[in-house]
């Protein structure tokens, strides 16, 4: 049991779980749009997403105590080692007004993680109130736009509104991190919980999801089923908004949160 915790603990840490998430939110935009399966830029989004993330989450600890790693974050480096070349290799095969776009938003990414001007930690997650919107962009052009661009696939007022939604929708899933996180996070940045409280964050999620739904309807093609599996997605999303708290589960927003992208993929594959 014991052996099943650690790996479990594993797949969390080394960013694993939120790339199946981000994997499933691109197979989903391939759906949507009628596009077909693509290995090289699903794959790519994978392990794209956790080079990534583990940049992000522990640049810090491996450059001031390399000597010092716990045996699981040194299996997290080798990791996300394999997981950048895998990374390099599919995104080789892709065209190459993707792979332009792309280096717009791995810049985007390391100006989230190192600041500019390291005295004064001046990197854009540390700007007041930036941090979840920044976030909310790259997920969404990555999930969303990387596939269009590669596909040569033409920028439609369903398209415009598919990134709305898919913006809107990553902004409510971040929603329980930011109560959650609400007894760490200094006032300088100034999270969503920190501006508008607890209470007044969970409304703004049900404004955000019911705002995503109603987006659907201003499509050129939906139909019943897209609409049905978004309602029920969004109930559920919603939900765990509703019910997070400041003081939760050690998985609620890590792996119950993070998954709700993979429960709607299993939705679409089984229902559309």
């Amino acid at each position: 049991m014991t052996l099943l915790k650690q790996l479990f603990n594993f797949y969390i840490n080394s960013s694993i779980h939120v790339a199946l998430a981000v994997y499933a939110l691109t197979w989903i935009t391939l759906l949507e749009l009628d596009l077909e399966y693509n290995e090289t830029v699903l794959y790519f989004v994978f392990y794209a997403t956790i080079t990534g993330y583990n940049f992000v989450k522990y640049f810090g600890i491996a450059k001031f105590h390399h000597g010092q790693l716990a045996n699981w974050l040194k299996l997290i480096q080798i990791l996300s080692f394999f997981c950048f070349l895998l990374m390099c290799y599919y995104g080789c095969h892709l065209e190459t007004r993707t792979l332009i776009w792309i280096l717009g938003f791995a810049v985007l990414t390391f100006l989230y993680a190192i600041p500019l001007m390291p005295k004064k930690r001046n990197s854009l997650r540390n700007i007041g109130g930036l941090k979840v919107y920044i976030i909310a962009l790259v997920w969404t052009g990555v999930s969303v736009f990387i596939p269009i661009l590669n596909e040569s696939y033409t920028i439609s007022t369903d398209v415009v509104l598919l990134g709305i939604q898919r913006f809107a929708y990553v902004l409510v899933l971040m929603l329980p991190f930011e109560i959650r996180d609400l007894k760490f996070d200094t006032k300088e940045l100034a999270t969503i919980p920190q501006t508008v409280g607890v209470k007044g964050t969970k409304i703004l999620g049900v404004l955000l999801i019911t705002f995503f739904l109603v987006l659907e309807f201003f499509k050129d093609e939906t139909s019943v089923s897209k609409i049905t599996i978004l309602l029920v997605v969004s109930v559920i999303t919603i939900g765990f908004v509703v019910f997070s708290k400041i003081e939760q589960g050690k998985y609620y927003s890590s792996f119950w949160v993070e998954g709700l992208p993979i429960l709607w993929l299993l939705l679409v594959l089984m229902f559309s």
